[in-house]
């Protein structure tokens, strides 16, 4: 069963739970076009889903409302900001823009973040760039949840990657993706769902593969992503968001969910721009992206698959989709918000219905 609401009608939702817990209008802006934009996506792990958590940790004090998060060191073509236990849609948009304006100037700019916390989608502040007409890349670390290569405990975080690349009129390509061969939030929607789980998602206690996902985090690990090189790439995003960042790395992070809410999680980002028109002339450059995309989608196509697709294609179809007919909540989403409309007193019609 899912609930129906305009994107309209959950962005405003958003605004006023995070006001009625002492977020200022600009942060809840922010947070609120995140993740209402990745619920359109269809993305439901990583949109209003985690609202209720945001909400209780600015509430409690370890994620802040009263400061913004700033440079505290630069140069053309690179800068370090500290989130100040910001929200990290807030934190990971300004660095975001940050590595933008620079990356006009340079041609390529780097941006790492300390004292942030999660961020949601990485795929929102990739397409910040991309809609500029950059390429974009956004990263970040987290507690570890996900095994290495023959271990049997967690080594690294899942540690997000996104990349997003413009077009010219379309959509951009754009992937997101854990270093996990899945991120942890399906294992979470899974269980509240009470559905079982694939024997490839999860390793238990003794690194044998488990369908239970109930065991998920505390008794078990994510598996990485083709195993070694999922492994691999989260050592490069740890080096990116933690090590270059000064912020905390595995174990030093904090669950930003099981933690103590009235204390900052320490968590690293990484973002980086790159302008095509730079190196590129860029009329030439999306003649050449939608020559590959166009390729791509003339590639022959399995038994059952109407054609072959470029990343996020799928997704950008469903955004336009809800845009005109609303988004459909699945009903562990829906739940979610019913509970966070009960802690701030809040009943919007379309979730009490």
């Amino acid at each position: 069963m899912t609930t129906r609401v305009s994107a309209s009608e959950l962005h405003a939702f958003c605004m006023e739970a995070l006001r009625r817990v002492g977020a200022k209008e600009s942060h809840a802006q922010i947070v609120a076009d995140t993740l209402v934009m990745t619920d359109t996506w269809g993305t439901f792990t990583h949109g209003t889903k985690l609202l209720r958590d945001y909400a209780r940790r600015v509430k409690a004090g370890g994620l802040r409302s009263d400061t913004d998060p700033s440079v505290v060191a630069s140069g053309p073509a690179w800068a370090l900001v500290d989130g100040g236990s910001c929200l990290g849609h807030v934190t990971s948009k300004f660095a975001m823009d940050q590595a933008v304006q620079r990356a006009k100037a340079t041609g390529i700019a780097y941006v790492g973040v300390r004292n942030s916390c999660h961020f949601g989608a990485a795929g929102y502040y990739a397409w910040l760039a991309a809609k500029e007409g950059l390429i974009g890349i956004a990263m970040a670390n987290d507690i570890p949840s996900v095994a290495a290569a023959g271990s049997r405990r967690s080594v690294t975080g899942s540690n997000p990657i996104a990349y997003a690349v413009p077009t010219g009129t379309g959509d951009p390509i754009l992937l997101d993706m854990a270093v996990s061969t899945v991120a942890g939030g399906k294992v979470y929607a899974a269980f509240q769902r009470g559905e079982p789980i694939p024997d490839n998602w999860i390793l238990d206690e003794e690194g044998h593969p488990s369908t239970d996902s109930s065991l998920y985090p505390n008794k078990a690990a994510l598996t990485p992503a083709a195993y070694h090189k999922g492994y691999g790439i989260a050592l490069l995003i740890e080096s990116l968001s933690g090590l270059l960042t000064g912020a905390k790395i595995t174990w030093q992070v904090a669950s930003w969910i099981h933690s103590d809410p009235t204390q900052s999680t320490g968590h690293g980002a990484a973002f980086i721009a790159i302008d095509v028109a730079a190196i590129a002339p860029r009329e030439q450059f999306n003649a050449r992206i939608n020559d590959l995309i166009r390729e791509i989608h003339a590639a022959p196509a399995a038994d059952g698959v109407e054609r072959v697709l470029v990343p996020h294609e799928r997704e950008w179809n469903l955004r336009r989709k809800a845009l005109v007919e609303g988004i459909d909540l699945p009903s562990d989403v829906a739940g979610k918000l019913t509970d966070l409309a009960n802690d701030v007193d809040l009943h919007p019609a379309w979730l009490t219905k």
